[in-house]
């Protein structure tokens, strides 16, 4: 998207393009970056202020940058080169990076238990990954969205999965029934 579709989607989806305002924000847009080389972010030249209108002393310009060749007026940060800002012509197509309020994360532990019926390795990274991609379709299914997580929490002997000897199982079916 241009440097302006970009700034209405963020601010339709999200808050607004990032802001980077010190180090560590401007580490947190490179690691949120992805395998994207530029992306915009909310920098634009009207005296160097925020897309949210606030202003920062803070810089991380690019050696020789802002330029302003042809009248660029937009940032992009360039991640090849550690997140450093380059000034763009605003209607270059970019990847961006929006902002939005922190949305808390509950981390839910859950034991489950598997029948295993056709005696597959159950920790076999393949199979594995096969029955987290099944469980994350049936909890989706179930209404929970996308940006759920599931991974698998290896014990100490690094193994996840541990097959049930009868007397643990016939121990555990009577405090049950307790």
């Amino acid at each position: 998207m241009t440097w302006t579709e970009a700034q209405s989607y963020c601010r339709a989806h999200h808050t607004d393009l990032a802001s980077v305002r010190n180090m560590t924000e401007n580490q947190k847009v490179q690691a949120a970056g992805g395998y994207y080389n530029l992306v915009w972010i909310g920098l634009f030249r009207d005296s160097w202020k925020w897309s949210d209108g606030s202003t920062s002393s803070f810089s991380f310009w690019k050696n020789g940058q802002p330029d302003n060749n042809g009248n660029e007026t937009c940032v992009a940060a360039d991640f090849s080169q550690s997140g450093a800002w380059e000034d763009w012509s605003c209607d270059m197509e970019r990847a961006f990076i929006c902002y939005g309020p922190v949305v808390p994360v509950t981390k839910k532990v859950l034991k489950v238990k598997f029948e295993n019926k056709k005696n597959l390795d159950l920790n076999d990274p393949a199979v594995m990954e096969a029955m987290l991609k099944q469980l994350k379709q049936k909890l989706r299914a179930q209404g929970l969205d996308d940006n759920i997580k599931l991974s698998w929490r290896k014990q100490a002997d690094g193994k996840v999965f541990h097959k049930e000897d009868k007397k643990t199982n016939k121990r555990r079916r009577k405090r049950e029934e307790l």
